[in-house]
């Protein structure tokens, strides 16, 4: 008697859970958006040990319903508004599974030369459906090592990575120019502890992150200040840049947020790439004289798949790095995150080792492995080629301009009215907003709409208030779920403002 699932069996219960998974999509308005479970619920439900002897595919189906739904936050319906999306379609499911069927380990071209030059064509694709700048293009692959100077775009699991596999690249690039790095990449003694780098006091927190993974101390990123629409002072940053240089420490790497996770805020490229430009001339320094310029536009980035909304990206011909989540708001399966680099030499140097064992003898060819952290790397680009062939651009650019149509439509009802007030500009699909009565009162409606089940949305703080006091609470409503349509954007204006006329509780 085999173990292992038979075809037929395989066939069987793969049939099965397609169903399963189609019905759940059909059904998932029905379930509370956020799940209900309280701590430990799940854990206690489950088996302390494994089972002795394997059990029938039905039972496990059978505890899935009965133990981990109620512990499932509903991402997929079209109820979520909260956070950004990490939105999944037929299309990409059917190309996840085909990935997990193949079962591909894409560490390099030998070991599975259609993950790699899938991948290699895919993002050029994304290159060029998003209009990004020509250098971003693998082209046909001139190699992986060093003293490779061409771009090029790798899938990693999320933004988060690509921060971190930025500040390694630019790390590498500035210890070069101060003949300061060595074969391990590491930094290294008082020229490394003269870096720093910055970022608005609005970017995403892996950046933060991402310095202390590569070994630097906190004191070493600069946080810049914000306007009035949340996105970074390019003279800010000049003044940051002048102060360090004057103070002998040596500027190698800038975050701009292209869609700030609080409110969706855009940083000025072209003026912040302008600052570089300058200060690297008044620097007079030897080596890679300007720092490294990462533009993170993990969910906004998308936006740039229509013509009118790429004005967002003026200035990013200057950037190094890029990168945009399809699995944010392009109908791709998490995890999916599009990584693009001016010069692949500084990455590859900062992350390739090859040890006899990983030598393919193969040339003129791309190891992805040496473009990212993990050694190993899954078959990612097939389920966003999935995507594209099946939405083709014109389907994605219908679905955008749908959730941004709907997100104004959301934001023309709340400045319509008299007891809400919007909190930041939304140029895209996400709203910030908030009850007039202040912060409190947004708090509790905010509480009470999300315990209700019909959806989920979730908050952030904006700006600081008068004489230091707290900011502004403010409800986000993101609009991108793959799914959402008028009328779930309809209900949930209703849900707010009847939470908001509802008796509060003595």
């Amino acid at each position: 008697m085999s173990d292992h699932m038979t075809s037929d069996e395989f066939r069987r219960h793969g049939h099965e859970m397609i169903e399963w998974i189609a019905r759940y999509m059909e059904e998932v308005e029905r379930y509370p958006v956020r799940s209900r479970a309280q701590p430990g619920d799940i854990f206690r439900a489950l088996p302390p040990a494994p089972p002795d002897t394997g059990e029938p595919f039905e039972d496990v189906m059978r505890d899935v319903e009965r133990i981990l739904m109620p512990g499932i936050t509903h991402w997929q319906s079209p109820n979520f508004f909260a956070y950004f999306p990490a939105n999944s379609s037929g299309s990409g499911i059917l190309g996840e599974l085909l990935s997990a069927g193949l079962g591909v380990q894409g560490m390099s071209w030998l070991t599975s030369p259609a993950c790699t030059e899938l991948e290699m064509r895919v993002l050029d694709w994304c290159v060029e459906l998003l209009d990004l700048p020509r250098a971003f293009l693998s082209g046909a692959g001139t190699g992986s090592g060093a003293g490779t100077h061409a771009g090029g775009g790798v899938i990693q699991d999320s933004a988060s990575s690509a921060t971190l596999c930025a500040i390694l690249a630019a790390r590498e690039r500035a210890l070069d120019g101060l003949g300061g790095a060595d074969q391990s990449g590491l930094p290294r003694g008082a020229a490394a502890r003269k870096l720093v780098a910055y970022a608005s006091t609005e970017s995403h927190s892996s950046v933060l992150k991402g310095m202390r993974i590569a070994g630097f101390d906190d004191t070493q990123l600069r946080q810049i200040a914000v306007d009035d629409t949340f996105a970074m002072r390019a003279d800010r940053l000049a003044e940051a840049i002048q102060d360090d240089t004057r103070a002998g420490r040596i500027p190698f790497f800038v975050c701009a947020t292209v869609g700030t996770t609080s409110s969706n805020a855009m940083d000025p490229l072209a003026a912040i790439s302008e600052v570089l430009r300058l200060t690297a001339l008044a620097r007079q320094a030897p080596g890679h004289a300007s720092a490294w310029l990462h533009v993170d536009a993990a969910m906004s980035g998308t936006a740039a798949v229509c013509p009118e909304f790429r004005g967002m990206h003026n200035g990013l011909e200057h950037a190094d790095s890029y990168c945009f989540n399809p699995h944010k708001w392009m109908f791709t399966n998490f995890d999916c995150d599009c990584f693009f680099v001016r010069d692949r030499e500084w990455l590859v140097r900062a992350l390739a080792i090859e040890p006899e064992y990983l030598r393919t003898g193969a040339s003129g060819v791309v190891n992805y492995r040496d473009w990212q952290i993990p050694l190993g790397r899954r078959f990612r680009s097939l389920k966003l080629w999935f995507v594209l062939r099946h939405y083709g651009v014109r389907g994605l650019q219908r679905r955008i301009r749908e959730h941004v149509a709907l997100a104004q439509e959301f934001a023309s009802w709340v400045d319509a009215s008299a007891e809400w007030e919007l909190l930041a500009p939304h140029p895209l699909n996400l709203v910030c907003f908030a009850h007039r009565d202040g912060n409190e009162r947004t708090r509790a409606i905010l509480e009470a709409v999300n315990a209700s089940g019909g959806l989920f949305a979730t908050h952030t703080v904006l700006g600081p208030g008068a004489a230091g006091s707290a900011g502004r609470f403010a409800i986000r409503l993101c609009v991108g779920q793959t799914y959402t349509q008028r009328s779930h954007v309809e209900a949930a204006w209703t849900a707010f403002r009847q939470a908001a006329d509802a008796p509060a509780e003595s």
